[in-house]
């Protein structure tokens, strides 16, 4: 699967994703074969961060 380009939509599939179906984000970039420094950084660049015990970004 291909994750979204534009950063709020980006944002807005990954914390679905999580929040649905993966415990972490390790777990979900592992299933989906996403690279994890570039979906932070990504969504870093747009103010947003990973908040591991909500297990979302926010």
């Amino acid at each position: 699967m291909s994750l979204p380009s534009d950063a709020f939509i980006l944002m807005s599939v990954v914390n679905t994703k999580l929040r649905d179906y993966y415990p972490s984000l390790d777990a979900l970039c592992d299933d989906l074969g996403e690279n994890k420094a570039e979906i932070v950084e990504k969504l870093a660049n747009y103010g947003f961060s990973y908040d591991e015990s909500q297990n979302r970004f926010i």
